[in-house]
């Protein structure tokens, strides 16, 4: 099966206590947040039940408070698609300028629309990548190796855009060690 990929990079993302509890606390750092989506669902899909079906299809990632405002929109034919986000962490708290949430509830959102022929976008349905279902150890693994990677499917079970709050099993999070 194939699957998009999120990537966290950053040096010094995190740093272990020195209290010696084992537990992980996070420096204000830089970081990137790559995503490189596969299994897109294609430019066209067809109606079905709650889905009133939509052409030239286009997906990216949207921007905080910005609904209309979009990072490098692709086609859903595309036999990929990638975003690099810009990122800085403080504690626990993960900021950037398409970072969207509360702290603690921080996610990515991915906006799919319909593109008409004057390349005006029209959103109908978006996927939330939960940044907080990142699990501790792999997160304290990811902080070894410098970069975090979630692999998810960008194509639901009726074949049309992934919607809807992304979170495991939907999402696989793990670290390049």
């Amino acid at each position: 099966m194939d699957y998009a990929a999120i990537t966290m990079a950053g040096s010094h993302l995190l740093h272990r206590s020195r209290s010696g509890s084992g537990s992980t606390t996070r420096n204000n750092e830089g970081l990137q947040i790559r995503i490189v989506g596969t299994q897109l669902p294609g430019r066209e899909c067809g109606a079905g039940d709650n889905f009133p079906g939509y052409s030239n299809i286009h997906v990216g990632v949207q921007r905080t408070n910005r609904r209309d405002e979009l990072l490098d929109l692709h086609p859903g034919d595309a036999a990929s698609a990638e975003w690099t986000l810009d990122c800085s962490v403080d504690g626990t708290d993960v900021r950037g300028p398409h970072i969207q949430g509360r702290p603690g509830e921080r996610f990515i959102y991915l906006s799919w629309g319909s593109v008409d022929d004057n390349g005006r976008f029209t959103m109908f349905r978006r996927a939330k990548l939960m940044l907080a279902d990142v699990p501790a150890d792999v997160l304290d693994a990811a902080a070894a190796s410098g970069t975090l990677v979630g692999t998810l499917g960008l194509t639901d079970a009726k074949g049309h855009p992934l919607c809807a709050r992304v979170k495991p099993p939907m999402i696989r999070w793990s670290s390049t060690e």
